[in-house]
């Protein structure tokens, strides 16, 4: 396992709040990393410390081997950071746009052409480089600034709430860019989301709510430990069938012409099944979600 960042007893005040309380985890090279959290949890302090855009007063974080605080400039070299809103000139078509971002790293002409060419082919829009970046779509301009923070060939990806904003189609098709961007070249990619069906594609999960990190895992893992399988049922007669419940001491949840038990496992759905039978117009077995573990872990939804 080679590590890309790591932090280390991380402590930021902003006067006398305490944002971020002593935290520590790492990300590996190569994975799709996800750090996750409710507003006012400390994620966006952190992540601006990782990228050397705030101090920190206690701990130690390295970045591709180099230290924050020490190495800022080496550490800005090696990662490209898409924000939530876009940085880009209007009135600039998408290609001038990146060949001048392109430009503050020092390459050659041909390098920055080759390099920016490369960013539009990986981002799958080269044929809008030459449209002017303000007459593009949600989802268009979002490919561009991805495109943006690609071009001096980072090691490491930042990507704050990328989808944010965006129409569900649009939003499939960015996330669809994104996923295929991390496949093909093997990049690091360190997401924040308040979209859980992402975070659900991320090969390891960090929560963090007031200061502290309070789970990681692999999102498998998240599921399985904070969330419960459920049955719906849909009962011929909804009032008899919640009345059997309750005899049985059968917790339920009633949602218009729906009974919802949670399950301490799947088997158990069987019995209670077996317990309606010919009560039922249908029923389904619904998996704990990323959703589920995210509300039982911080006791707020995401937003």
């Amino acid at each position: 396992m080679e590590t890309v960042i790591e932090v280390k007893g991380l402590v930021k005040y902003y006067g006398n709040v305490h944002a971020v309380k002593g935290i520590d985890f790492y990300v590996e090279k190569g994975k799709m990393f996800a750090f996750l959290g409710p507003n006012g949890a400390g994620k966006t302090t952190t992540i601006n410390i990782i990228c050397t855009l705030l101090s920190m007063n206690e701990g130690a974080v390295t970045v591709n081997g180099y230290s924050v605080g020490v190495d800022d400039g080496r550490i800005r070299d090696n990662i490209g950071i898409v924000f939530q809103s876009g940085v880009l000139d209007k009135f600039l078509s998408v290609r001038e746009n990146l060949m001048m971002r392109g430009s503050f790293y020092h390459k050659r002409k041909d390098e920055l052409v080759k390099a920016v060419d490369e960013a539009l082919e990986i981002t799958k829009i080269t044929d809008i480089a030459d449209r002017r970046y303000g007459t593009l779509s949600g989802g268009q301009k979002r490919r561009s600034d991805i495109a943006r923070a690609l071009v001096h060939r980072p090691k490491i990806l930042f990507l704050d709430e990328p989808t944010t904003g965006l129409d569900p189609q649009t939003r499939k098709n960015v996330w669809n860019t994104i996923q295929q961007l991390q496949k093909d070249t093997q990049m690091t990619v360190f997401l924040t989301t308040h979209y859980m069906e992402e975070a659900d594609e991320a090969d390891y999960v960090v929560i963090i709510d007031d200061g502290l990190i309070v789970a990681r895992g692999t999102p498998m893992e998240l599921k399985d430990k904070y969330s419960d399988d459920k049955l719906q049922l849909k009962p011929r007669d909804i009032d008899k069938v919640a009345a059997i419940l309750e005899t049985n001491g059968i917790e339920y949840e009633r949602r218009s012409d729906l009974l919802i038990c949670r399950l301490e496992s799947t088997l158990a759905s069987v019995g209670i099944i077996n317990l309606l039978e010919g009560e039922l117009e249908s029923f389904q077995v619904l998996n704990g979600t990323l959703d589920d573990a995210f509300i039982n872990i911080t006791g707020k939804e995401i937003r």
